[in-house]
């Protein structure tokens, strides 16, 4: 109990631990999900469809870990946390932009020529299904944590970790970084923390990270507030639940 209560008072570790979390049950998704695979008829749905189990799992696990060190963030509202929605929906729509033109476009397959170069331009049809249950019950259980995931979760642990800890500990490695006020300009802090976000995605989602990521980098620095970034994560993440749910886009989540 004295050891929880050490990590408890830690500001670092309560900034840190629940994003290490998250990707923890991410690698576990990938890797032991793939393990776990079993596409059969007779297959139980955790075994059928692992992510069905490891993104509840991820939720709640993280969602207490935040709770256990929640005193340590700074979510103090002001005006202009709208700056975060307005930056949210722009963001998203940049990031959705590729798939979209693809669809225009009327592609079909793998582009080729010019058009291989720019990622993302995909159908993204393949993904997280809560449709692969008929129950209804089991079909909405689905599809709220997996909206709990993507909208309060990672929004969470992603700007906590990346604008609150990182674009900190950059400017100041070898001091107090703690006494660098949040949002603080530094082409360091943009580089590293863009560049990290970028490849924590898949290929697909490069060039949307990039536009996504500044955009979050100019809101952290423009309104000072952590709570501004966390609501525009949200804001772009419910966005592309609703975008992938209305269009069959379940690669994009």
């Amino acid at each position: 109990m004295d050891q929880l209560k050490i990590w408890r008072e830690n500001r670092t570790y309560a900034y840190v631990v629940p994003f290490a979390v998250f990707m923890i049950f991410t690698l576990l998704s990938q890797f032991a999900g793939e393990a776990m695979l079993w596409e059969h008829d007779n297959a139980p749905w955790y075994r059928h469809w692992p992510e069905q189990l490891f993104y509840p799992l991820q939720t709640i696990i993280c969602a207490l870990v935040l709770v256990f060190f929640w005193k340590h963030y700074e979510f103090r509202w002001t005006n202009k946390v709208w700056v975060g929605v307005a930056a949210g929906f722009v963001g998203i729509a940049f990031w959705l932009l590729p798939t979209v033109l693809y669809d225009h476009w009327g592609m079909t397959g793998k582009p080729d020529g010019f058009f291989s170069k720019l990622t993302g331009l995909a159908p993204r049809n393949e993904g997280f299904d809560p449709g692969v249950f008929e129950n209804p019950a089991a079909y909405w259980a689905s599809l709220i944590f997996r909206l709990a995931r993507a909208v309060i979760i990672v929004s969470l642990v992603e700007e906590i970790f990346w604008r609150g800890f990182l674009m900190r500990f950059l400017i100041d490695m070898d001091g107090n970084y703690w006494k660098v006020p949040f949002g603080k300009p530094a082409l360091i802090s943009f580089g590293v923390v863009t560049f990290a976000f970028v490849i924590a995605h898949g290929p697909l989602d490069w060039m949307g990270a990039v536009v996504y990521g500044s955009i979050t980098y100019w809101v952290a620095v423009r309104t000072k507030s952590l709570l501004a970034c966390v609501v525009m994560h949200g804001v772009a993440n419910a966005s592309m639940a609703a975008f992938a749910m209305t269009y069959s886009k379940y690669g994009l989540w």
